[in-house]
């Protein structure tokens, strides 16, 4: 979940990558650092630290450095702690091998050892050290740069994106690629190196997506591109349509408060965006009518909130559909058995399309020659040019490591697909296909007005209340269960706050031993009347407990409302996009609770926005 970033040509290159690392700090910001070849001797110099890219920056306004070629890196710690010695760059023995690195190396410490009673002397604790290591013994023992980069690549297991400089070969950059993004920018004379195209948007629209298993030399004017066995590989670039100018906070205290409030417009621009490609959707999903008439089971593939709306999903398939329907927790599905189904398909849901495990088990999926599509943020990902077929929401780009309209316009774009495969088999008319888009539509104004209905309450009181509890209990019904998940994850991620979700009928099967007076239960209703009255007498049984109740509950629903110590009223809307009108209250909750204990907001500790390691 790092971020590397390169650039060689005939420009200072300081500036330019710490853009670029600025752009994907989302990506991991335990430490950070720069290194470049010194215009007059080509002389390796470097900086790092420990913490935010904003202590490099300190650290090179008071020590500058710069050259024509240099790489940079911001680290989500996967081995060693956050310390100088582990921050990024590493090095070989002499310093003249430098090294970033995106990835896991897994079989370091056999590596390590080796290299140990072959003389290296190791200063950090991380398994790219190893690699710069192992480069520099492979240089000595091979007559040709190619043939090193060859055997270094042999050696190596896990997945990776690295890229080395070396002030013996000042004219270029290596980079090599393996499972995790890398991508090559190219300019007149210049060539930007980065994880994502983000990174050098506005500079090059011109972009080279590394194949899998591949390893290039980049030098200003030319690039070489080798698959892992040293055979060339044909250049394939193109031309991408991605920008910076949209990434301000446009006057809100943080990113996170941002993508709340622009949820409204990007639902509404993914409705319209869907409903603009309906008459081909079929095309970009690699599907024909028939195959898409055919399909008799569906799979949805994810993690963490991605997971979330997939488990939301499951109810719009199977009941708008009619088909089975499961939803698979991709870090655990690829260690399960696997067995083929005939006449269905999987989509692999990741709001960045690099998330390691999602892309890892939608490679297993495709192995076994079953239809894949991709449903995604980024059209210029991994999981897009891998899939069959690939859906795109229109959220735009996401800063916060928490996922907000991200997570709403999955929804949507999941909720429209499974009323458009039931118009293609015939289930729905092309009428009630009309009122599904304008429900979303619908839907989007609910979410937005609720927020504004129940401002003041949480910034001037409730956040505060809330803020003092160390835990909390979060319970849902049906569709509303998988919501709870997704709540309570919003709250722990950004808040710290302990916050554990069940399904609600199973409170009385342990959960009911935490519920005390101390403990807020966040309960997030239904509109179908059993549902509901299940939930009532769950809220019935935690206010007999003394429990501290706090219901997301829909028009009408007085019952609940008079059980709840604090109630936030939800407008009806159809019974299937309750969830999604749910959505924008409890991010802003979480949001101003986190707010009141002075979280770090868009970048909680310990985690990043692009999860590309397993």
């Amino acid at each position: 979940m790092c971020s590397v970033v390169g650039y060689i040509g005939n420009s200072y290159c300081r500036e330019i990558v710490m853009e670029g690392l600025s752009r994907l700090e989302y990506r991991g910001y335990d430490s950070a650092g720069f290194a470049c070849l010194s215009p007059q001797d080509n002389r390796l110099v470097y900086a790092k630290t420990p913490g935010r890219l904003q202590s490099l920056r300190d650290v090179l306004d008071k020590a500058p450095i710069d050259g024509f070629l240099g790489i940079g890196h911001t680290r989500w710690s996967t081995h060693g702690v956050s310390s100088q010695e582990n921050a990024h760059p590493q090095f070989d023995c002499d310093k003249r091998i430098s090294i970033v690195h995106n990835g896991i190396i897994e079989n370091h410490h056999a590596l390590k050892d080796e290299l140990i009673s072959a003389g290296h002397v190791f200063h950090s604790d991380t398994d790219t050290e190893v690699v710069a290591h192992l480069f520099e013994a492979l240089l000595v023992s091979h007559t040709t740069f190619k043939a090193a980069v060859v055997d270094l690549v042999s050696h190596l297991d896990g997945a990776y994106a690295f890229v080395i400089i070396s002030q013996d070969f000042p004219d270029r950059i290596v980079l090599v690629r393996k499972r995790s993004p890398l991508c090559i920018g190219i300019g007149d004379d210049e060539m930007f190196v980065a994880s994502d195209p983000l990174a050098f948007a506005g500079k090059t629209r011109k972009v080279l997506f590394m194949p899998d298993e591949s390893f290039a030399f980049v030098k200003k004017d030319l690039i070489e591109l080798y698959d892992f066995t040293g055979k060339p590989l044909p250049l394939v670039a193109q031309d991408i349509s991605i920008d910076w100018a949209d990434r301000e906070k446009d006057g809100h205290e943080h990113f996170m408060l941002k993508e709340i409030y622009e949820q409204k417009t990007a639902i509404q621009a993914t409705v319209e965006f869907l409903k603009s490609i309906s008459g081909t959707f079929w095309d970009h999903l690699g599907l024909t009518p028939e195959q898409a008439k055919a399909i008799d089971s569906l799979s949805l593939i994810g993690c963490g909130t991605s997971w979330h709306a997939g488990r939301i999903a499951q109810f719009f398939f199977e009941y708008i559909c009619m088909i089975p329907t499961r939803v698979l927790l991709a870090s655990e599905f690829r260690y399960m058995p696997f067995f083929s189904e005939h006449k269905s398909i999987f989509v692999a849901i990741s709001q960045s399309g690099e998330t390691a495990d999602t892309l890892e088990a939608m490679r297993m999926v495709s192995a076994a020659h079953m239809h894949t599509i991709a449903l995604t943020n980024m059209p210029s990902s991994t999981l897009v040019r891998e899939a069959d077929g690939f859906i795109l929401t229109q959220a735009g780009q996401e800063i916060a490591v928490a996922s907000t309209k991200a997570f709403s316009t999955q929804m949507t774009a999941l909720y429209w697909f499974a009323n458009r495969l039931a118009l293609e088999k015939g289930i729905i008319s092309r009428h009630q296909m009309e009122l599904a888009e304008e429900d979303l539509l619908v839907t989007a104004e609910v979410l937005e007005n609720t927020i504004e209905n129940y401002k003041m309450d949480i910034t001037t009181l409730l956040a505060k209340r809330y803020a003092q509890k160390g835990r909390a209990i979060f319970l849902g019904r049906h569709i509303s269960y998988p919501f709870a998940m997704e709540a309570a994850l919003k709250l722990k991620e950004i808040s710290y706050i302990f916050s554990q979700c069940y399904p609600a009928g199973e409170l009385k099967h342990g959960p009911l031993a935490l519920v005390d007076e101390h403990t807020p239960i966040f309960i997030f209703s239904h509109q179908d009347p059993l549902i509901y009255q299940k939930l009532v007498a769950n809220a019935q049984e935690a206010k007999a407990r003394n429990g501290h109740i706090v219901a997301f509950a829909f028009e009408g629903q007085d019952e609940l409302m008079r059980l709840a110590d604090q109630t936030f009223i939800i407008p009806r809307v159809k019974p299937l996009l309750g969830p999604l009108a749910m959505t924008g209250i409890v991010q802003f909750l979480a949001y101003q609770i986190a707010k009141e204990l002075g979280r770090p907001i868009d970048k909680p500790r310990n985690l990043a926005k692009s999860v590309t390691v397993e």
